[in-house]
């Protein structure tokens, strides 16, 4: 019984690192990155589709993210997207290739992509702690319903308390990489 608890619990915690090993992928840091953009959500044809759907990404130098649209009329609504974004670039085209320069960073877009690491960072921590706080009211029931002993269930909390800090240490150290990226001039 424990072990199933304990399974689902650490399956949800990786899951959450997972998705915010995503998240930091799409924080921009002075280099060009397809994943800035790939998974954006491009209007197109009355419905919602992922960039990297849509179009050949590719980044052919360190400053330069280049857009190439498998449909010709989807040009149009990828720059829309693009333009509509929060990433803070304008793109260029000429009528086959969409091009995204990446600027250098400023100080002040580094400070503010690192309160977005902040924000992001303690998201994931909490989806860290639900699955905590549910493999914890689990094992509570568990034991209401007497399929655990007092011992065991002591024994399930201490390890659910153990996996949780394992994987908060795995958010910190995912936060302080990729804040040493944004600030790295």
């Amino acid at each position: 019984m424990t072990e199933e608890i304990l399974f689902e619990a650490e399956t949800k915690m990786d899951e959450a690192v997972q998705a915010y090993e995503r998240a930091l992928a799409t924080l921009r840091t002075g280099r060009a990155s397809t994943s800035l953009v790939e998974g954006m959500l491009i209007d197109h044809y009355d419905s919602q589709m992922p960039l990297n759907q849509l179009a050949n990404l590719a980044t052919p130098d360190a400053s330069l993210i280049t857009i190439t649209p498998w449909d010709k009329s989807a040009l149009n609504s990828i720059m829309r997207s693009i333009q509509q974004s929060d990433l803070g670039i304008t793109p260029s085209s000429d009528g086959q290739v969409i091009r995204l320069p990446i600027p250098p960073l400023t100080e002040d877009r580094r400070r503010d992509l690192v309160k977005q690491l902040g924000g992001r960072t303690e998201e994931a921590r909490v989806s860290v702690r639900n699955a905590r706080r549910h493999a914890n009211d689990e094992v509570k029931r568990s034991q209401r319903d007497h399929d655990l002993s007092d011992d065991e269930a002591h024994t399930a909390n201490v390890e659910v308390d153990r996996i949780t800090h394992e994987y908060v240490s795995k958010l910190d150290s995912l936060a302080k990489q990729k804040e040493a990226d944004l600030l790295e001039v």
